[in-house]
């Protein structure tokens, strides 16, 4: 009897092995669940526009020391923040997840933090976070106050709409503006392109996501633009590909410094997205949730290049 009623120690979507459940103090290890930081993926899709935003200020600008702080000040806050919205989320989607067999095993609906808990560790994490972007100047601090809303909406388009991950797209891309921002003082027409780019983007690695849930979706009346393109997929994310590459050559495009070295990384970026698309099988979980990973890497590779045209 009692080993039918112990709570889960683990989320069964969770890497095996991760650094949460092997070398967290245990009475942490549902709040860091909580926060997916044993899975640090969404950490570094939230992360890597800020870094283009980076680059994109030193291509139109120069470098600064201080580009050195905003770049670790961004990985901080991509930590906590990415931390607070996934609570948030979990807060506001504990009855879905508890009647999909993927998210049963999280920790509200598995009752090892209780909601009063999750909102006192929601709001710790949010405080974290404000700290850290009030180093970043007065623009900036803006920016980020306004993307709270973004954040605040995002669990609910699932409900009301079959494109949630457009409002995905619009929260965690916002960084890009406010990385560049914090450099430059002011917010130009490349970082806005930037973002709706980054928002194309979104929505080409979290519908590869959402083909994993398709089924327990469809079951419990859950939109998605996995279950809105179905067999479709391919050819339809083939264009939000495409049209991340434009967009993206544009923004790079305006900042008028070492285009030639910020090209290269959007020809490397480009040519991850689709290699994708070449293995891409929607029934396939265990490709699905690879592909969505490697979006890291793809990502990476145009955050690298960009700071190296800001930088030669």
């Amino acid at each position: 009897m009692q080993s039918q009623t112990k709570k889960p120690e683990t989320v069964a979507d969770a890497p095996a092995g991760n650094w949460v459940d092997r070398y967290a103090p245990e009475a942490w290890r549902p709040f860091l669940h909580l926060s997916r930081a044993d899975r640090p993926i969404g950490t570094w899709l939230l992360l890597l526009p800020c870094w283009w935003g980076i680059g994109l200020a030193m291509m139109a600008d120069a470098p600064l020391w201080r580009d050195l702080w905003i770049a670790i000040a961004c990985g901080l806050g991509a930590l906590v923040m990415r931390g607070a919205g996934c609570t948030w989320n979990d807060i506001t989607d504990r009855k879905i997840d508890d009647q999909v067999a993927r998210t049963r095993s999280r920790p509200l609906p598995s009752g090892r933090v209780t909601l009063q808990g999750a909102y006192i560790w929601l709001v710790a994490q949010a405080l974290m976070g404000f700290v850290i972007l009030l180093t970043l100047g007065s623009a900036a601090i803006w920016m980020g106050v306004a993307s709270l809303a973004l954040v605040a909406i995002y669990p609910f388009a699932k409900r009301f709409t079959w494109w949630p991950q457009i409002f995905l797209g619009f929260a965690f891309n916002w960084g890009v503006m406010l990385a560049y921002a914090a450099h430059m003082g002011r917010l130009d027409i490349a970082p806005v392109i930037a973002w709706l780019a980054g928002i194309a983007w979104t929505i080409f690695y979290d519908t590869i996501y959402a083909h994993q849930d398709i089924e327990d979706d469809t079951l419990i009346g859950v939109k998605s633009t996995a279950r809105l393109f179905g067999d479709d997929s391919p050819r339809i994310l083939g264009g939000f590909a495409l049209l991340t590459v434009l967009l993206l050559a544009v923004a790079i495009s305006l900042t008028g410094r070492n285009l030639l070295i910020g090209w290269l990384g959007l020809a490397g970026f480009a040519g991850h997205l689709f290699w994708q698309l070449r293995i891409f099988q929607p029934d396939q979980n265990d490709i699905c949730l690879r592909l969505f990973r490697s979006n890291r890497d793809a990502g990476l590779i145009l955050a690298i290049f960009l700071a190296l045209a800001g930088l030669v």
